[in-house]
C-alpha cells in the first residue's frame, strides 16, 4: 500500500501513525495492496481556500477528501481494484481546537480525521441519519481497534 504524507501546514504531525493507520485501515476496509492514498497537512490559509473553491463553504474546516477512482471497500474474498484511492487534506490548526474542544490530543483528532476522510474517500457519508450511525459506528470501530482500547470522541459532522 502506498500512502505519501506531506506536511506543508509547518505543524509538526506524528506522520508515521498516520501512514499506519491508514494502511491498518486498508486492510481492515479490505482495500487492494497497490492502492494509493495521499495525506496532505496544509495551514488555515490552505484550508481555507480549498473550503471555500470545492465546497463553496468559508472559512477553514477540519478535513477535505478528494476521491480519485471512487473505490469501495472490498471483501475478505474479492479485495478493491487497485487504484488511486485520493487525497485526505487535514488542517492542523482546526483539529488543535477541535481536540481542545474534546478533550483530547492533537494527534488523536488527525487520527480521528484521517480516518474519517479515508471512510469518504471510500465512499461512506453522513448527509442523512442512517449514513451518519453507519459512518461514525465504523470510524468508531477502526480507531478503537487501531488504538487497541478507545477512540478519541468524534467532533467531525
Amino acid at each position: 500500500m502506498s500512502v505519501e504524507v506531506n506536511n506543508e501546514s509547518g505543524f509538526e504531525a506524528d506522520e508515521t501513525t498516520l501512514v499506519r493507520l491508514a494502511n491498518f485501515i486498508f486492510e481492515a476496509m479490505f482495500v487492494h495492496p497497490e492502492a494509493e492514498l495521499s495525506i496532505i497537512l496544509v495551514d488555515v490559509a490552505a484550508m481555507e481556500k480549498l473550503h471555500v473553491e470545492w465546497m463553496d463553504e468559508p472559512g477553514p474546516t477540519d478535513v477535505l477528501s478528494f476521491p480519485m477512482d471512487e473505490l469501495r471497500p472490498g471483501t475478505a474474498g474479492r479485495l478493491t481494484p487497485a487504484g488511486m484511492l485520493g487525497d485526505v487534506v487535514l488542517c492542523p490548526e482546526v483539529a488543535t481546537s477541535q481536540a481542545e474542544a474534546a478533550g483530547h490530543s492533537t494527534g488523536e483528532e488527525l487520527m480521528l480525521l484521517t480516518t474519517h476522510g479515508i471512510l469518504h474517500l471510500l465512499g461512506f457519508d453522513h448527509a442523512e441519519p442512517e449514513e451518519e450511525k453507519e459512518m461514525f459506528g465504523l470510524q468508531r470501530q477502526l480507531l478503537t481497534e487501531f488504538l487497541g482500547g478507545q477512540a478519541p470522541q468524534e467532533t467531525t459532522a
